[in-house]
């Protein structure tokens, strides 16, 4: 009788390297000129340029997609879901004002399926060219016993760059400074348990699931652009908390954000969702990102620059509220 090995044991060595072979021209596509060498070292090399940065400041973010990957699974669709990972992680390094600069990726499944994971690294690959952020490395880990086959889970990790003296932290901000939402392109990445809740198994593939499958919009672009030519004194990327939690990690204590409703156009998956699961408003906008992806905090001066500015680069932009002096908060009214 034949020993026992690794492969027999769940873990298939061969599959994982020739899944590494697939993906290496892929990756290839997302290089930058501060990337030295290629995936499949120890570790990813990247040199970076510092030129014109008084004071370099490393910024760094760490995140997974959450239960959409059930969705993912339900319709057998895994070539977006790389896409809502890179988002994630670029878009909450973008808001301090950073420019991400490179990216690494964790997968950890029950049993490699290398057509699958190809796909999602195709997604990875399309979200890092979208934000100009080089992939330089990841994990695949076939953990039998921990994951059943079939199941499997994905995180990730950014790091950017600023200035220290550009960094986008709300310091600045006053009363009478007005917000700016930036419209989402779906639910994002957030907010899927209680989705899943109000849609069966078979109305998601039948269909909800093309929409409840649209990819994280990625905001880094043009931020970035905003960010030359507009004073930006805060911004937030609308995850899971919504409204109610995220706005208030930025704005300073003693200022209120006021938000009004009908300023931007809810989109019809959120009425959906209310509707079927009888979903209180507020619980809504705390789960949700009801249709804005991102908020940034602007003087009055600068509203419309910036609107026009956002127009002009293909980036529906909506004035949606102003600080005021009062409880450190977020009202929607």
């Amino acid at each position: 009788m034949a020993g026992l090995t690794y492969k027999k044991a769940g873990v298939n060595i061969d599959e994982a390297d020739s899944f590494i072979s697939k993906i290496k021209p892929l990756v290839k596509m997302t290089e930058r000129p501060e990337v030295l060498g290629s995936i499949g070292g120890f570790g990813g090399l990247f040199v970076p340029r510092l030129k014109g940065l008084k004071r370099p400041v490393l910024v760094s973010s760490t995140d997974g997609v959450g239960t959409k990957l059930i969705i993912a699974d339900l319709l057998k669709k895994y070539d977006t879901i790389g896409i809502d990972l890179v988002a994630m992680n670029v878009d909450d390094v973008v808001v301090l004002g950073a420019e991400p600069l490179f990216f690494l990726d964790y997968i950890a499944t029950g049993r490699l399926d290398k057509e699958q994971m190809v796909e999602v690294v195709r997604g990875i690959v399309r979200g890092c060219r979208e934000a100009n952020c080089a992939l330089i490395g990841g994990e695949t880990a076939e953990l039998p016993g921990l994951y059943e086959p079939g199941k499997w889970d994905l995180a990730g990790f950014c790091v950017g760059i600023v200035d220290a003296d550009k960094i986008v932290d709300g310091r600045h901000c006053r009363p009478g400074d007005k917000v700016i939402g930036l419209a989402s392109s779906g639910l994002h990445s957030n907010g899927y348990s209680l989705a899943r809740r109000v849609f069966s198994e078979e109305e998601i593939k039948s269909k909800w699931g093309k929409e409840l499958l649209k990819p994280t919009k990625i905001y880094t672009a043009v931020v970035l652009e905003a960010l030359k030519k507009i004073r930006i004194k805060a911004m937030a990327h609308i995850t899971g908390g919504g409204f109610y939690d995220n706005i208030p990690r930025v704005i300073p204590d003693g200022l209120q954000v006021i938000i009004h409703k009908g300023t931007w156009p809810v989109l019809p998956i959120f009425n959906e969702i209310q509707r079927r699961g009888q979903v209180d408003e507020r619980e809504m906008f705390r789960t949700f990102n009801m249709g804005i992806g991102l908020t940034l905090v602007v003087s009055q001066k600068d509203v419309e620059p910036a609107l026009k500015l956002f127009q002009k680069l293909g980036q529906k932009a909506y004035l949606v509220g102003e600080l005021v002096k009062g409880p450190h908060e977020v009202v929607v009214s």
